[in-house]
């Protein structure tokens, strides 16, 4: 699919024009990929490569164009299960023109974020874009780490593994947002040494060098969560299996309070019992004998949480 625009009044309004300064390819299909090789002056391999999402950032600059590609969260859906990936978006600018390719619809001005740049040129909109994809990321990492809070007084109650990957996920996301982000910041500076060389207005390079600082605190924000969850992750696995062993614990005292009661209630169903209290009124003789059950349950139950306390003061003691 195709998306044309014009840049009227600090924004984008989409046209039908073929001559459009701004043309979006959406997942291409074979003859949009024709027109890109044909027209762009793009192989199959760079092609290929703005549309893969394990490719690492590049740029690449010719005296007729400048080819970017650029690393940017991948659109999150609910089936991921709290895994964020990222995905590739190839950037051609030339003279009066802007082409992206991407392999799914992204906007490339961010409704959600504020410009203080105004988008004047294609270059103007590219660099847009580009700093609009550094506050993707932060936003991406703001929402990572609200879930890593919820998913952790989860896993303080759970003895399921099914929270416990989800934090895996999480962690395994920040790994893949370090590297696209540190890879996006190798394209930005060499970005910023050709727009120097070149002669641009002092503006588009200080606008540049804003992306370049927050590109660079995103990535140490992304560090610092990767380190963080690293540290933690055996703490919660350790945790998981501290309250399945609680359990299994408190199931057990359960087996040992109903052990003597099951051999008790046992000799009581036979007839030798009923025998036993022949001279006694059955239902007298009855409720003795279940008052004696729950009296002997409850010793044992009392019996055992004082070894067990006994045992955790001998502990403290130590």
């Amino acid at each position: 699919m195709i998306r044309r625009f014009q840049i009227q009044n600090n924004t984008l309004i989409e046209s039908e024009s073929e001559d459009s300064p701004v043309q979006v390819f959406i997942n291409p299909d074979s003859e949009e990929k024709d027109i890109l090789l044909r027209t762009y002056d793009i192989d199959q391999h760079t092609l290929t490569s703005a549309l893969d999402p394990d490719e690492v950032s590049r740029v690449e600059i010719s005296p007729e164009q400048t080819f970017l590609i650029y690393k940017r969260p991948k659109n999150y859906s609910s089936q991921d299960n709290f895994f964020f990936n990222v995905t590739s978006v190839g950037l051609i600018l030339l003279k009066e023109r802007l082409v992206m390719i991407s392999s799914e619809d992204i906007p490339l001005i961010e409704a959600g974020f504020k410009h203080s740049h105004e988008i004047h040129s294609t270059l103007d909109l590219m660099l847009n874009f580009l700093h609009d994809t550094v506050y993707h990321f932060l936003g991406h990492l703001k929402v990572i780490k609200q879930v890593a809070r919820e998913l952790e007084q989860k896993i303080t109650a759970s003895i399921e593994n099914k929270h416990l990957i989800q934090m895996f996920n999480l962690s395994e996301s920040l790994v893949y947002y370090i590297n696209a982000i540190n890879s996006n910041s190798g394209v930005l500076g060499k970005l910023r040494n050709h727009i120097e060389k070149t002669g641009f207005s002092s503006e588009t390079i200080e606008h540049l060098d804003d992306i370049i600082i927050d590109n660079n605190q995103c990535y140490e924000q992304a560090k610092t969560y990767s380190t963080v969850f690293a540290g933690l992750m055996d703490a919660r696995g350790n945790l998981v299996n501290n309250n399945m062993n609680v359990l299994l614990r408190k199931l057990t005292i359960i087996n040992v309070v109903f052990l003597p009661l099951n051999l008790i209630a046992g000799i009581g169903g036979m007839s030798e019992f009923t025998m036993m209290t022949r001279g006694i009124n059955w239902r007298t003789s009855y409720f003795l004998f279940l008052a004696a059950m729950v009296l002997i349950g409850w010793l044992t139950a009392f019996f055992l949480g004082r070894m067990n306390f006994g045992r955790n003061i001998a502990r403290m003691k130590k």
